[in-house]
């Protein structure tokens, strides 16, 4: 398996999370995500485009001016992948959120499901 079947979808997960309308989001999710995907954090768990859309679109209400970076390196065997991330101020630089994604991918590179970990989130979370 290429290492970059692994950053293409990262880099499409990304996409979807730091999407700027709710048309963007639901476009990218499709792009990035099977049909009957999941997504699970400590706070959500849910599968299927719209519910996964839902989330995102949450996380944005919570974090205005808010974008999601990649952490370090994407690091992938057979169908899955880990990797690091932030959630970044656009303003000022800082990051009050950060955590840890792992996620298997389909045969088309798509993701099938996301297990999220939170290292760091805000005090008023």
């Amino acid at each position: 398996m290429s290492e970059n079947r692994y950053e293409t979808a990262v880099a499409r997960y990304f996409e979807a999370w730091n999407a700027g309308s709710a048309e963007g989001i639901a476009k990218a999710v499709a792009a990035a995500w099977t049909e009957d995907g999941s997504y699970t954090d400590p706070f959500a768990e849910v599968a299927g485009h719209e519910a996964v859309a839902a989330v995102i679109a949450g996380a944005h209400a919570q974090f205005p001016g808010f974008e999601f970076r990649l952490l370090g390196a994407v690091d992938g065997h057979h169908d899955i992948a880990r990797f690091g991330w932030e959630l970044v101020s656009v303003a000022d630089g800082s990051a009050p959120v950060a955590g840890f994604d792992v996620i298997a991918l389909a045969e088309d590179g798509r993701i099938r499901s996301v297990a999220g970990f939170l290292d760091r989130v805000p005090a008023t979370a």
